[in-house]
């Protein structure tokens, strides 16, 4: 049998005890009142974990691009104009998205290293008529995070909706749906939620909502709001069979996230993620994104010369942590580290240790100049805000 290994990809991330025991549970009855209950729980509590009263919460099986999708043909139309705003590979992928679907759309690409300007944003959100503005929270190719709340005081000023890709956000950064005026926040399991793979997340406003009602048809049966809206309402209902298990692990990951408390999880990700990039900087690697625009939930990280992609991730995996290649023009050049969801401080010690072991195996002199006991007294104010198992 192979030796289990910490996951430090972007996605899927560590799973917390509680979140297998409880998809390890005996499969049951989609329309069992335990499930019903059990979704029902899971609804109410991705709200208060987006900080949402008057929106509806949408579960279903899949993942964030079913969820990308959702969010577009659920509120725009033939005829109507999207602007996606990107800073990477995720953004792109929206752009693929609306274009296969027909719908007519504007990509505003950010600088290397850095998120579309809001003063960029302002600059074109008004030259057109955009029925949508669509922002990745944090690309995961690129871990850039972007000014969500200076995006929304933007896009207030228009009609226009505004959709948030979440998934590699939601739940370890701050995300105020009805504060900042946010129409559509779309996610998936994998990541901050730290559950397996296998779900698609929405919280859609009631402003889209309606929107939706007034629309005719869309391109979609499954991906469509409607058919799913009463069952979120009364999940005794039948549209398609649901995942049951994964919507009870999934329920018990919010229930690990809300008992934690959101304001102390955010926290816990803006120190964690310090702690690591401060070590990986003593270390000689150096970011992708330019410092104002890293992301709490991954590091994108440049090698120092000398070590190479592939001999480095191998041999960090044989030392018990796997991470991330880079994605598209960045592949060979970087790898991608999560620490996002339930990672304890026990967790990321671990993976500092087989970092340096990789670096010493590979014989790389930077290694002399990080020492393990400074990050391990950075954690000390960590150590007593476990999640409990």
């Amino acid at each position: 049998m192979n030796q289990e290994k910490l996951l430090l990809i972007p996605g899927p991330t560590p799973v917390h005890p509680r979140i297998l025991n409880a998809l390890s549970q005996p499969t049951i009855s989609h329309v069992s009142p335990i499930h019903v209950a059990e979704l029902k729980e899971a609804l109410a509590n991705l709200k208060n974990i987006v900080f949402c009263q008057k929106g509806e919460p949408f579960i279903v099986a899949g993942a964030g691009t079913l969820a990308m999708e959702m969010a577009l043909l659920n509120s725009v139309t033939k005829g109507e104009r999207v602007l996606v705003l990107s800073q990477g590979f995720f953004g792109q992928r929206m752009e693929k998205i609306a274009q296969s679907f027909g719908l007519d759309c504007d990509l505003l690409q950010s600088e290397e290293g850095k998120a579309v300007e809001p003063e960029v944003l302002r600059n074109r959100i008004f030259q057109k008529n955009y029925t949508a503005v669509v922002a990745t929270h944090v690309d995961t190719a690129t871990g850039i995070c972007v000014p969500v709340l200076e995006y929304s005081k933007i896009i207030s000023e228009s009609e226009s909706f505004f959709i948030l890709d979440g998934v590699c956000a939601t739940g370890g950064i701050e995300e105020r749906m009805d504060d900042w005026g946010v129409d559509i926040i779309l996610t998936a399991a994998q990541k901050c939620f730290g559950v397996p793979p296998g779900l698609a997340v929405l919280v859609v406003s009631e402003r889209v909502m309606k929107k939706r009602e007034r629309m005719d048809t869309i391109p979609a049966y499954y991906a469509d709001l409607l058919n799913w809206l009463p069952v979120m309402k009364d999940p005794s209902k039948y549209f398609s069979t649901p995942c049951v298990n994964e919507i009870r692990a999934f329920n018990e990951g919010t229930k690990i996230m809300l008992e934690e408390g959101m304001e102390k999880r955010f926290a816990r990700h803006t120190k964690v993620a310090k702690i690591i990039r401060g070590e990986l900087l003593d270390l000689g690697f150096s970011f992708v994104p330019e410092a104002s625009y890293l992301a709490d939930t991954l590091s994108v990280v440049c090698y120092p010369e000398g070590i190479e992609d592939v001999a480095f991730r191998k041999t960090l995996a044989d030392y018990g942590v796997i991470v991330a290649g880079g994605l598209g023009n960045s592949a060979g050049k970087v790898f991608r580290i999560g620490h996002m969801g339930n990672l304890s401080s026990s967790q990321v010690y671990f993976a500092l240790e087989a970092l340096k072991k990789t670096l010493a195996s590979l014989g790389y002199s930077g290694i002399l100049r990080s020492n393990i006991r400074t990050t391990e007294a950075k954690f000390d104010a960590v150590r007593n805000k476990r999640i409990k198992k």
